[in-house]
């Protein structure tokens, strides 16, 4: 009874699945739904919405400033003179239009 030198079967599929899972799961981690690469277009996404989180909030002071300027309990009348001339397209006697 000679024994074969050539490596068993068993040995060489499990070696090749081995070598298969590992290629999958590197790609997956990768390239997968959670993967390295969609978690760098998760972090791009957050700080553009950030920023556009900055100027929404920026217009809203604003607003809330133009708005406590227009109120009942505090007019401001140079505002309130701009805001009619702009609707009205109107102007004093005394001004000069420049376009």
């Amino acid at each position: 009874m000679t024994r074969s030198s050539r490596p068993a079967l068993g040995t060489f599929i499990f070696f090749a699945l081995s070598l298969g899972l590992a290629t999958y799961f590197t790609f997956a981690a990768v390239q997968g739904d959670f993967g390295l690469f969609r978690r760098a277009e998760i972090v791009a996404e957050a700080d553009a919405l950030q920023v556009q989180l900055e100027d929404v909030q920026s217009a809203v002071v604003r607003m809330e400033n133009l708005t406590q300027r227009l109120s009942d309990d505090y007019l401001d009348l140079d505002l309130l003179d701009e805001q009619a001339r702009s609707v009205l397209g109107m102007i004093r006697a005394d001004e000069i239009v420049i376009r």
